[in-house]
């Protein structure tokens, strides 16, 4: 911005008003902050505002439409999309803004926009309480919620979305409102799957769950095992109840405690049962996998809120992910589900998981904007590698499994699961008969589009 200028005299004024922190190219800092989880993203917003409270939000977007700038908004970053940058945009960047406050009593937390979902389970933890979270710590709780939000207690809880009780929100006015049942209905529903079209999400509240004990039975095969792991998962989740969840994944094994060394590096197949309860019930549920052939096993308790940074992925990776969501999972999706594996990129930290929905995913509310709901299974593949060399390769092998599974598929998509697939898939994750309402939303709170860089609803 040009010495003299009126947006260089706008930065000047918004860095002497933030509490928090701006950075604009050329900045000390400017780099490091531009730096998301997904390493294929390489963008230079035009600024960067580090807030730390919401009033700074407020004079961030204020600023933001004084210089007519599209705003980006950063959570956790964990988006594979890469939406918390765009190019020439202002960020608002909420990490400064990550506290959890617990309401025991009220079975009820209050998070702010730039909380992950590591902190959210670590607070809600000593209560013995929990609600729907991600399946990684890392993940920003704002993003995750408003894309829908699945996790390990979906079955058990419902979606995230299902959870979330009110948003208190900056509109593209630089305006303060609350969204709930009661105060602005329209907007709160909008916000149930519609991400971050419609404001910046400074605080979140969400439903909490007693969960006084959380157990898994994880097992570790040889990938020709696989299709019976796949087959006896499938009975356990058809038969057991909603407490009961997880996913069949085949990834290479990792350098962790409960992978023989000889494993490490070798395409396997793990499969995890978890249970919003005790240990011996888990050890139950899991007899007919225990009862395959395996390298390894984990069952018993564990500390939730220590099990969700089970599969972290490390930063500086380059990911290309993708999902199908079944309407069923008949033998001869277990074959071509497990047949794709094959072609899975070792050594890496790449994945390709076979999540288990239904329950009170399936059992919530149908109103919002969330269809992949009703889909008993979802196929995700996650491509996760370090040399550009490999991009051509790692995003076929995803596009290898979606074509793979597709016959079965309901169509719809999570869009939390998936990069920029364009505007079909967003229609696709939102419910074709949902968009037209979501577009009179956006018209009444974004009618200028200024919140784009996200699975872009625009106004009608």
């Amino acid at each position: 911005m040009a010495a003299g200028s009126k947006a260089h005299t706008a930065l000047a004024a918004l860095r002497e008003d933030l509490t928090g922190e701006v950075f604009a190219p050329g900045d000390p800092g400017y780099d490091e902050a531009r730096v998301v989880f997904n390493a294929m993203i390489d963008r230079r917003p035009a600024v960067i505002a580090q807030c730390a409270n919401a009033a700074d939000v407020v004079r961030a977007v204020r600023f933001a439409r004084e210089l007519d700038l599209k705003v980006a908004v950063r959570g956790g970053g964990h988006g594979v999309a890469g939406t918390a940058l765009g190019d020439g945009a202002l960020v608002v960047d909420l990490r400064r803004m990550h506290e959890v406050t617990v309401d025991p009593a009220g079975e009820a937390v209050r998070v702010e926009g730039g909380a992950t979902v590591g902190r959210l389970d670590r607070a809600s933890q000593p209560y013995g309480l929990a609600t729907t979270g991600g399946r990684a710590s890392t993940t920003g709780v704002g993003g995750f919620v408003l894309g829908g939000g699945t996790g390990w207690l979906d079955r058990a809880f419902g979606l995230a979305v299902d959870n979330l009780i009110g948003v208190e929100l900056v509109t593209a006015d630089a305006e303060r409102v609350h969204a709930n049942a009661d105060e602005n209905p329209e907007l709160f529903w909008a916000l149930h799957g519609g991400g971050g079209n419609f404001g910046v999400a400074t605080a979140l509240t969400l439903e909490l769950h007693e969960l006084p004990e959380f157990s898994i039975a994880l097992l570790l095969c040889l990938p020709r095992f696989g299709p019976d792991v796949v087959r006896a998962f499938r009975e356990i989740i058809r038969t057991g109840p909603d407490e009961v969840g997880g996913a069949v994944v085949y990834l290479t094994g990792p350098p962790a405690r409960f992978v023989p060394p000889e494993l490490v590096g070798r395409l396997l197949c793990l499969c995890l049962v978890t249970c919003a309860g005790g240990g011996d019930d888990v050890r139950r549920l899991a007899e007919p996998l225990l009862a395959l052939p395996h390298e390894a096993e984990i069952t018993g308790p564990v500390p939730y809120a220590g099990f969700q940074g089970m599969f972290d992925i490390p930063a500086g990776l380059r990911h290309h992910w993708s999902a199908e969501f079944p309407s069923a999972l008949p033998d001869e999706l277990v074959d071509a589900f497990c047949a794709r594996a094959d072609g899975l990129p070792v050594p890496s930290s790449t994945q390709q998981l076979l999540i288990a929905q239904g329950g009170a995913v399936a059992a919530g509310p149908h109103e919002y904007p969330v269809p992949f709901r009703d889909a008993p299974w979802a196929v995700h593949p996650r491509a996760v590698w370090r040399d550009p060399a490999d991009d051509e390769r790692a995003i076929a092998w995803v596009r290898d499994v979606r074509a793979g599974v597709r016959p079965w598929s309901t169509g719809d998509v999570c869009l939390n699961f998936i990069g920029d697939e364009g505007p079909e898939r967003v229609r696709a994750g939102l419910g074709a008969g949902n968009l037209l309402r979501l577009e009179k939303v956006k018209r009444r709170w974004d009618p200028d589009n200024v919140f784009r860089f996200n699975h872009n609803i625009e106004p009608v």
